[in-house]
C-alpha cells in the first residue's frame, strides 16, 4: 500500500536523513580520535611499565645486596675486631 507524500514531508524527511548522516560522521570522527588517543595512552603506559620493571629489578638487586651484608656483617666485624685487637696470650 503506497501513500502519497507531499513535497514538504519529503523535504523534511530528506533533511532528517542528512542530519543523521552528519551525526554518524561526527560519531565516526570522534571514535577515530578516541582510538588514536587510546593508542597513544597505551604506548605511554607500555613505556612506564618497562621503566617500573627496571626499577623493580634494581630494588631487587639492592635487597639482595643488603641481605648479603646482613648475613656477612657479623663475620666482617669479627674479623676486623680480631685484626685490630692486640694479640693476647702469645709469647714473643
Amino acid at each position: 500500500m503506497t501513500a502519497d507524500v507531499s513535497r514538504d514531508e519529503f523535504e523534511t524527511l530528506e533533511r532528517e536523513v542528512e542530519g543523521e548522516k552528519l551525526v554518524t560522521r561526527h560519531i565516526l570522527e570522534q571514535t577515530r580520535r578516541n582510538a588514536d588517543d587510546l593508542a597513544a595512552v597505551k604506548t605511554r603506559l607500555d613505556r612506564v611499565e618497562r621503566k617500573v620493571e627496571g626499577v623493580a629489578q634494581d630494588v631487587g638487586g639492592v635487597k639482595r645486596t643488603l641481605d648479603d651484608l646482613i648475613r656477612d656483617l657479623p663475620k666482617i666485624i669479627g674479623d676486623a675486631v680480631l685484626k685490630a685487637a692486640p694479640k693476647r696470650g702469645r709469647k714473643e
